[in-house]
């Protein structure tokens, strides 16, 4: 009963279709009961489809746009929407807030960039916008690229737009680019508030204020359909771990010349100076994102010599921390519309910090509201849990680092190194992609266990976070990142012949450390499996099990140790007959708090 589409009642007068949550449905709920409307479902979205009959009830003569304007009004939370209504046949009105959605345009002719007008009210001037034609159109107001269709607004001001000349098109309402990109690669990305309504095929879009552009972009994206399918992999979680040799090339292409060992990131290079003369650097983030921003914190902050926090961004909005003018806030999110760190964007952008969006998605909110940013080129990621994503981020903010340093002499040894092993750094993932059997025949071992505890310090400390992430999301067992030096404050209480142990060992400036805490799991009976580097043939005697990692740049290792781990959560996933694209409970892309 909880499926979508929801509906107004048993004569089906209004269907709705919703991505979001409604925080004040409850109230709505009671007094639509009220005024005797029967409840099918306990889900939200029902409130939403009853609302906006009762409004029409009291408003026959409203549009069918004017409804749902006037039923956005009333609702609370982050929302994405598309009605539709046997009252209003031939029509289709959708609205955003908080929740992403984008208009995919398909026309019989090809279209080139343009954008189509926002209306405000009736009383608005008729304007003409050119999706193409043959010559410039006298009212539009910057000339235009010729296109194969005309957009424009009837003479008799009803804000309408038609395409032109006789031309099929058709619109499709979505959340995310990769499930229209099989129809069409023309979107506009819709702004909240925004209000896009398709009658007889006539696109508008309107807004109740006129906060924001005064037209939306159409977009072309660059995505090609074979991005989005399996192709021979079994899942896309699988087809995306595998794919990283090539997307960290894609992530560094044009952006480090290795001859010349420079780094440029043309999305914050005009900001370079000013975040310099920073005062600190944020980086703000929830789940895997979190998780990329901890990888980096310590490279960061040898190599800027700046304090760097890393926060979770729900935690962060809850404190009401002090943000100042002089900070520089990095806001990480693979889908750019992550609802808690959009808030703490807006928290931190109303306070005057520089904000720097670090996302996978063109378009996306994260993007339009930050100063500059990085897009962080990992290709479409469509698998719940984050792989490629992760790996790509952690780059981005590695080559944030080294631009940061380029002209601090002192530093130049350190820099190079980096460089160099990020050259060497795609063959080294086709390395450590070829222990896939190895992580099986483990995995086979584990996948009836209950816990799984991950440890290890310094650089590969995000690897352990992110690993125990990966395993809850896909096997729905218990897992915990425990930071090896916390092991005698509280978990090694957990560790005997019983407990799943995997550590950590690669040979930086905390093997020793690393190695007194493998000593103490195994005087208690703890049984490790290990991921050390390749050759240590001394470490690997501790271990039934050790998975040999190719040697890299201490500051790389991250980005290599984290593979085995979201190899390991497929295959306990498969083997537990879990969904591994889909896990029970979570979404994509988290668009409410």
């Amino acid at each position: 009963m909880n499926c979508h589409p929801h509906r107004s009642g048993e004569d089906n007068k209004f269907v709705v279709v919703h991505n979001g949550i409604i925080t004040n449905y409850k109230d709505i709920k009671q007094f639509l009961m009220t005024k005797g409307f029967v409840f099918e479902s306990e889900t939200d979205t029902e409130c939403i489809a009853k609302l906006i009959q009762h409004i029409r009830g009291q408003n026959v003569h409203y549009t069918f746009r004017q409804l749902v304007e006037q039923t956005m009004s009333q609702l609370e939370g982050a929302f994405a929407c598309v009605f539709k209504s046997t009252l209003y046949p031939g029509e289709c009105v959708a609205t955003r807030k908080g929740s992403p959605l984008l208009v995919g345009i398909k026309a019989e002719g090809g279209l080139e960039s343009d954008s189509i007008p926002v209306q405000f009210n009736l009383e608005d001037n008729p304007k003409s916008y050119l999706h193409g034609a043959v010559g410039d159109c006298p009212q539009s107001p910057a000339p235009r690229k010729k296109t194969s269709a005309m957009f424009r607004i009837d003479s008799d001001q009803t804000e309408e737009i038609h395409p032109c000349d006789g031309d099929a098109v058709e619109y499709f309402f979505a959340s995310d680019a990769s499930a229209i990109i099989e129809h069409t690669n023309r979107v506009i990305f819709l702004e909240d508030d925004d209000v896009a309504s398709v009658k007889l095929g006539v696109l508008s879009i309107h807004r109740p204020n006129k906060e924001g552009e005064l037209a939306r972009e159409i977009t072309t994206l660059k995505m090609e359909i074979q991005q989005i399918m399996k192709g021979n992999f079994s899942s896309f979680m699988q087809k995306e771990i595998f794919e990283q040799p090539e997307s960290v090339v894609n992530t560094m292409r044009g952006r480090i010349n290795f001859e010349l060992e420079q780094v440029t990131l043309g999305g914050i290079k005009a900001y370079v100076p000013e975040i310099k003369r920073c005062r600190r650097l944020l980086m703000i983030a929830c789940g895997t994102s979190y998780h990329s921003a901890i990888a980096s914190r310590q490279l960061l902050e040898e190599l800027t010599e700046l304090p760097v926090m890393v926060d979770l961004a729900s935690d962060f909005l809850d404190r009401s921390t002090p943000i100042f003018r002089d900070d520089v806030c990095f806001f990480i999110s693979q889908s750019g519309e992550t609802a808690d760190t959009l808030g703490a964007l807006r928290y931190c952008k109303s306070r005057g910090a520089l904000i720097i969006g670090i996302t996978n998605t063109v378009g996306s909110t994260i993007c339009r509201e930050s100063h500059s940013g990085v897009h962080i080129n990992a290709g479409p990621e469509i698998g719940v849990a984050s792989t490629k994503a992760y790996t790509s981020q952690v780059l981005c903010l590695i080559m944030f680092a080294l631009v940061m340093c380029e002209d601090r002499i002192s530093l130049q040894p350190r820099r190079s190194e980096i460089i160099q092993g990020l050259k060497q750094l795609p063959d080294m993932i086709g390395k450590v992609l070829e222990l896939d059997d190895k992580v099986l025949t483990i995995a086979k071992e584990l996948y009836e266990k209950r816990s799984l505890l991950i440890m290890g310090r310094g650089f590969n400390f995000a690897t352990c976070l992110e690993g125990a992430l990966k395993v809850k999301e896909l096997t729905y067992m218990h897992s915990e990142g425990i930071q090896a030096g916390e092991l005698k404050h509280g978990p090694l209480a957990l560790v005997d012949s019983t407990v799943p142990i995997l550590m950590i060992l690669m040979r930086d400036h905390v093997f020793t450390k690393c190695m007194n805490a493998l000593e103490q799991v195994t005087a208690r009976d703890g049984k490790p499996i290990l991921i050390i580097e390749e050759g240590d043939k001394e470490t690997a005697k501790w271990s039934k099990h050790a998975l040999e990692i190719p040697r890299s740049v201490d500051a790389l290792q991250g980005i290599l140790t984290v593979i085995p781990m979201q190899l390991l959560s497929y295959h306990l996933a498969v083997l537990r007959d879990c969904n591994v694209d889909c896990p029970r409970n979570l979404a994509k892309s988290v668009t409410v708090e």
